[in-house]
C-alpha cells in the first residue's frame, strides 16, 4: 500500500500540466490495456487522481474501526465462533489477496504514466547545451 501511495505522490508531483497527457496512450511495458476501449493518458490520470481519497478513505475506515465485545461465550457458541472466526479469516485473507493485486495494479499504471509524462517533457523541453533562440 506504501508503494502505490508513495507513486501517487510522485506522479502528483510531477505531472504539473495533465493536458499534455491527452491523446497520448498508454505504451504496452508498463501500463495494463484499456478494458471497454481506448483510454488515453490524460483519462487515467483523472481515474488515478479519483481513486487515491477512495482508497485513503478506505484505509481510514478500516483503522478506525475496532471490534465490538462479544460478551460472554457458552462452550456450544465457542466451536461455531471458531468455525466463523476460521472463515472469516479466509475471507479477510482473500480479499486482501484482491486488494494487493488491485494495488499492484495501480501502482503499475501510476508509475508508467508518470515516466510517460516525464517523456513528453524531454521532448518538448529544449535539450541542454542548445541555445534556446
Amino acid at each position: 500500500m506504501e508503494q502505490y501511495f508513495l507513486a501517487t505522490q510522485k506522479m502528483e508531483q510531477e505531472v504539473m500540466f495533465p493536458s499534455l497527457l491527452r491523446g497520448v496512450f498508454p505504451q504496452q511495458e508498463g501500463a495494463a490495456p484499456a478494458t471497454g476501449g481506448h483510454t488515453d493518458l490524460y483519462e487515467r490520470y483523472q481515474l488515478l487522481k479519483a481513486i487515491k481519497p477512495v482508497v485513503e478513505k478506505g484505509l481510514a475506515s478500516v483503522t478506525d474501526q475496532s471490534p465490538a465485545g462479544t460478551g460472554t461465550n457458552t462452550d456450544a457458541s465457542s466451536d461455531d465462533d471458531d468455525t466463523m472466526d476460521a472463515q472469516l479469516e479466509e475471507r479477510l485473507s482473500h480479499h486482501l489477496a484482491g486488494l494487493q493485486q488491485v494495488l499492484t495494479h495501480l501502482t503499475r499504471d501510476t508509475n508508467a504514466l508518470t515516466r510517460r509524462y516525464s517523456q513528453i517533457l524531454e521532448q518538448i523541453s529544449p535539450s541542454e547545451g542548445q541555445p534556446s533562440w
